[in-house]
């Protein structure tokens, strides 16, 4: 599995997030279709939405992406990357949507790379991976071994606990 830039997991479960919401339930494809229409129109238009979830929302269905692995190579660095390779890595199977796509690759080309690899990763969650920020993962490293350092057991040496000046100190 490859480790990805933490913004990208973000975005990519934030995506799906928005694509479960936007389905409802029980889902409601007519609605859900309306609304990757509605913003792929956007898009298409030109219309300066700066939103790498929405446009990444609006081509996931659309997107087919014709070089993984050099996807997930770009799926390093957040902030920066060959955005005219990443859009050359793909292709839509809607007019419209690569219309849209052409349309922001060339007034945001950072924008259309963002939204290429956030739908990659998250149409294709089994490629990588995520370094797990969780409060339970952080509370299990920073217990980690030392739960044993903790506990003692009969004949334990325990002199190492108390100040080795003793009774100086007072």
């Amino acid at each position: 599995m490859k480790k990805i830039h933490p913004e990208f997991a973000y975005q990519s479960r934030e995506l799906g997030i928005q694509i479960e919401d936007t389905m409802g339930d029980p889902p409601d494809r007519k609605n859900y279709a309306k609304v990757i229409k509605s913003l792929i129109d956007e898009f298409a238009r030109g219309s300066g939405i700066d939103d790498v979830n929405l446009l990444s929302f609006a081509l996931a269905d659309h997107l087919k992406f014709d070089d993984p692995a050099g996807l997930l190579a770009q799926s390093d660095h957040y902030d920066q990357g060959d955005a005219t390779a990443v859009i050359g890595m793909v292709s839509c199977s809607d007019e419209m949507a690569d219309r849209a796509l052409k349309t922001v690759g060339q007034v945001n080309p950072e924008l259309a790379r963002r939204a290429i690899i956030t739908a990659f990763l998250y149409k294709h969650p089994k490629r990588w991976s995520d370094e797990d920020h969780s409060l339970e993962s952080l509370q299990k490293s920073e217990s980690g071994d030392d739960e044993d350092e903790d506990q003692l057991v009969q004949g334990h040496d325990i002199e190492h606990l108390f100040d080795s000046n003793g009774g100086e100190n007072v």
